[in-house]
């Protein structure tokens, strides 16, 4: 296991990983924590833990306590772990973005990437970079759920088989840029604004979504940005809302349009650099899975032929083909 074994305690779940996934992981140095890093996440907590209470889905408050996530103290991962354990999960730090690829891979492993950074104190209410308060606050307490959990893993596996193109990449990679410059101490709005722009720019000019587009489209209005019930009366699912002081309560407000859940989800793009105009509300957990199988059902994994060749020529990456034969390219 070499470098990775030294900077980071294993465990069963994570034995298990491939070594390219291995290279995202980094140790989470808790002692380099500030007293105003551990103040920003209690804040937060507070003021979210009391709101939420009332809005989220019951698998929240449950899960806040059965992952051991406290309002007072950022979680430590080593902690995290020996209690995701008991649930089948686990729990790694990674730095900020990595590819949706290689995010939705680790999920099939029963792995939750988290990032392992907090926020500064002027971004408090929301920053389109990943950060523990997201990851911990948002995504760990709703794994507790073992519907949703089966969903987030079923997710992974389907995601990380989905073609991508080089506009994908193009993208993640301005995102990535903008998440840094925001949180870094002293950059100019102009350079924050110009590369807001940017992101703008390559959103609307995406041409015909890739299957990876799509999926990452799901996963936003789901796993990041999800609401469960019934459109008078939806909690609050999505990690993105459970993590954000602001958009929490304003989703729940007229300004934002509740739609009903369903694959036509996956046509509906986002922008990450504002709040969302409308969410979808799916009825429960289970009816998650099957939209996702739905979508499954689309993708050249499934449909093959000439069309999911094609689909991986034009995504200019590698991949596996089989033949009638059973043969392999």
């Amino acid at each position: 296991m070499g470098e990775f074994s030294s900077t980071y305690e294993s465990n069963p779940i994570l034995d298990k990983l491939p070594s390219h996934l291995r290279q995202y992981i980094k140790p989470q140095n808790y002692e380099d924590y500030t007293p105003i890093n551990q103040a920003v996440w209690r804040y937060v907590m507070r003021k979210n833990v009391d709101y939420l209470s009332q809005v989220a889905h019951k698998s929240y408050p449950e899960g806040l306590r059965k992952t051991g996530i406290s309002i007072d103290n950022i979680p430590n991962m080593y902690g995290m772990n020996r209690i995701l354990k008991d649930l089948g999960w686990a729990a790694v730090a990674v730095d900020g973005f990595i590819p949706p690829a290689a995010f939705m891979e680790f999920q099939a492993y029963n792995v939750l990437v988290i990032a392992s950074d907090i926020r500064q104190l002027e971004n408090i209410a929301y920053t389109p970079a990943p950060d523990i308060i997201h990851e911990g606050a948002g995504h760990a307490p709703i794994i507790a759920n073992p519907e949703y959990a089966a969903y987030l893993r079923r997710f992974g596996e389907i995601g990380c088989k989905a073609i991508s193109s080089a506009k994908d990449f193009e993208l993640y990679e301005a995102v990535r840029h903008l998440s840094i410059i925001k949180e870094a101490k002293g950059t100019p709005i102009e350079e924050i604004q110009k590369s807001e722009k940017h992101i703008e720019f390559l959103q609307d000019n995406m041409g015909e979504p890739s299957e990876m587009a799509l999926i990452r489209n799901l996963h936003w209005w789901t796993v990041e940005y999800g609401l469960i019930g019934t459109l008078e009366d939806p909690k609050i699912y999505g990690a993105g809302l459970l993590s954000s002081i602001g958009e929490s309560q304003w989703c729940m407000t007229d300004n934002v349009k509740k739609l009903p859940y369903s694959i036509e989800a996956a046509r509906t793009s986002f922008d990450i650099t504002k709040p969302q105009p409308q969410l979808f509300v799916t009825p429960d957990f289970a009816f998650l899975s099957q939209v996702l199988e739905d979508f499954a059902n689309t993708m050249a994994l499934r449909k093959g032929g000439l069309s999911g060749l094609q689909k991986l020529i034009d995504s200019k990456e590698l991949g596996t083909i089989e033949l009638s034969t059973g043969l392999q390219v």
